[in-house]
């Protein structure tokens, strides 16, 4: 359950502490006062989409901070590398350049990582959900959710886009016999082309080095010689090779005469090889360089002709050479297309098999699913004081090709009728405001008994809903809170009577800014704060006993217990 939240510096809340119990915990306070603000720091610290709009005016960044205890074990956190112990500490800061700082026990996590996390941690149903009722295209994944189909789904989808693969490829072969000739020439005058060129890998590179080297041939060739010359000399002169040889003779006669001129004979045969090998080097290179004017001709004509292809057909003669492959592959393909095509259709018709049997599969699971869901949310708008109403879950054929499309091979829509006698029809042509807030709510207490999650939070849901139907919402929110931890921000006295812990949210004026307030209430002041939802702005004594008999109820339908289905 979510233990502490700390929140700092979001929108008008400059700081604020909350404590919550386990049970049934709600939040009331005037419009504006900050209550959402609440609710968006929960979505925030557990990873939902934000902006830095959030942080409170004048400061750099925003943080909170949540704690969770008493959580199953969550193998995500073992899978991720975390250690999971008795409390989990949550963090993340929003700073005003955009960046995130999110963090688990201490240690750095991404946001997607914060948000996988937290959809295993708590379960928010914002003021607006309610309208997702009104979107038939949700209703198919509510039903999913609760029959649970994830696995089927997905082995239906892997056949659907096999066989819608398969399509995709019999289309690109498929074309009129003019496209196809005229394709054909392209292919082979392109082929013909890149064969005459006579491409060798890598060959645009090496013409390119040699054509550098022999643009340079005249200045290497002037310092070669000169090198050459100062080491081998000519007719007329020596060079440093022979004047070192006669530096080692001279020495080398002499070596009778001291031990240190053999060492000295030695280091000048060292270096009289040395000149020599160098000297070796340097006619090789010159013998290199020595070209004609007509190879740097023939080879400026080369790089010309691999220039005018690669305009056509890639940046480098590999590129070339992979797009010769690709035509004559392409070639054969259409060559030899109604080969292919036969062959693809062939694989089609059983992609389409395994297709359509996965898909019966998943729709009777679905179908299944459905009975199942009428009976639990018809039991749950029982207790909402709907026991009139009828609910179920019309199907229809997916209108893809063929039946089927990636969901499946059904089009779901959820039906009611909310009076005896009337037929059933679409829900987003007959439920009002409050109708679809208690279907909304019914639908997840359904979806929330078996999804793990430990935590619900309500974002004012009771809207277009008063009297006796908002009195039966409170009593479903305390039994769900039986089992699960329930946050919920309402304006109904009858709910936040029902609650265990009761947090009064104000807003007020300091220094010329405005904060947001958040306390927790006793007895007293829940006796004041529902007298204010009762009467509006003016308390009298009337209302403050009139509240406190309706906490007096409220404690005793909780100790009662669920009415009985």
């Amino acid at each position: 359950m979510l233990s502490l939240l700390h929140i700092e510096n979001i929108a008008i809340i400059e700081s604020a502490d909350i404590s919550f119990d386990r049970g049934f915990n709600v939040l009331t306070g005037e419009t504006g006062a900050g209550k959402s603000i609440v609710i968006d720091a929960i979505s925030a610290v557990l990873g939902q989409r934000t902006s830095r709009e959030l942080i409170r005016t004048g400061a750099k960044s925003a943080l909170v901070t949540a704690v969770f205890t008493g959580l199953p074990e969550l193998p995500w956190l073992a899978q991720n590398g975390f250690v999971q112990g008795d409390e989990l500490l949550l963090q993340r800061e929003i700073q005003g350049d955009g960046r995130n700082a999110c963090r688990l026990d201490g240690r750095p996590l991404t946001v997607a990582q914060l948000r996988e996390l937290g959809r295993q941690l708590l379960d928010i149903h914002g003021q607006h959900d309610g309208q997702q009722l009104l979107d038939p295209s949700c209703h198919l994944t509510y039903l999913d959710s609760f029959g649970k189909t994830a696995p089927l789904l997905a082995d239906y989808r892997q056949a659907y886009e096999t066989m819608a693969g398969l399509k995709k490829q019999i289309a690109s072969l498929e074309m009129d016999e003019a496209e196809r000739s005229r394709r054909v020439d392209t292919l082979n005058y392109q082929i013909r082309e890149l064969e005459r060129a006579d491409l060798k890998p890598g060959e645009d590179e090496e013409l390119d080095a040699r054509k550098n080297l022999l643009r340079s041939a005249g200045k290497l060739m002037d310092g070669l010689q000169a090198a050459e010359f100062a080491l081998s000399g000519s007719e007329n002169s020596q060079g440093a090779c022979d004047l070192i040889a006669d530096a080692e003779g001279a020495v080398r006669s002499i070596t009778r005469y001291s031990g240190q001129m053999a060492e000295l004979g030695e280091k000048l045969t060292a270096l009289r090889s040395a000149a020599e090998d160098v000297a070796e080097m340097l006619q090789d290179l010159g013998r290199e360089l020595d070209f004609s004017p007509e190879e740097l001709d023939q080879l400026e004509g080369r790089l010309d002709v691999i220039y005018r292809l690669k305009k056509k057909y890639g940046a480098t003669v590999d590129d070339m050479l992979d797009y010769l492959e690709q035509c004559r592959r392409e070639l054969d393909q259409i060559q030899y297309a109604d080969d292919t095509i036969a062959r693809l259709e062939g694989e089609l018709a059983k992609a389409k098999k395994t297709a359509l049997q996965k898909g019966e599969v998943l729709s009777a699971a679905r179908k299944e699913a459905a009975l199942a869901l009428q009976k639990r949310v018809q039991e749950e708008l029982r207790q909402l004081d709907m026991p009139k109403v009828r609910f179920e879950t019309e199907f229809l054929p997916s209108a893809g090709e063929d039946g089927m499309d990636t969901t499946g091979m059904d089009q779901v829509q959820f039906l009611m009728s909310a009076n005896v006698g009337e037929a059933l029809k679409p829900i987003q042509k007959v439920a009002s405001g409050g109708e679809l807030a208690r279907i909304m709510l019914a639908l997840k207490n359904v979806l929330a008994e078996d999804d793990g999650i430990g935590s619900l939070v309500f974002d004012e849901v009771d809207t277009g809903v008063s009297g006796r139907a908002a009195q039966k919402v409170a009593e479903k929110m305390a039994d769900v809170a039986r089992r699960k931890q329930v946050l919920c921000v309402t304006h109904l006295p009858q709910i936040a009577a029902m609650a265990d812990a009761h947090f009064s949210v104000e807003k007020g004026e300091r220094g010329g800014r405005t904060y947001t307030r958040v306390e927790r209430l006793d007895r007293q002041g829940r006796e004041n704060e529902l007298a204010r939802l009762m009467g509006g702005g003016a308390v009298s004594d009337t209302l403050r006993q009139s509240a406190g008999e309706l906490l007096t109820q409220a404690e005793e339908y909780r100790k009662v217990g669920a009415s009985p289905r």
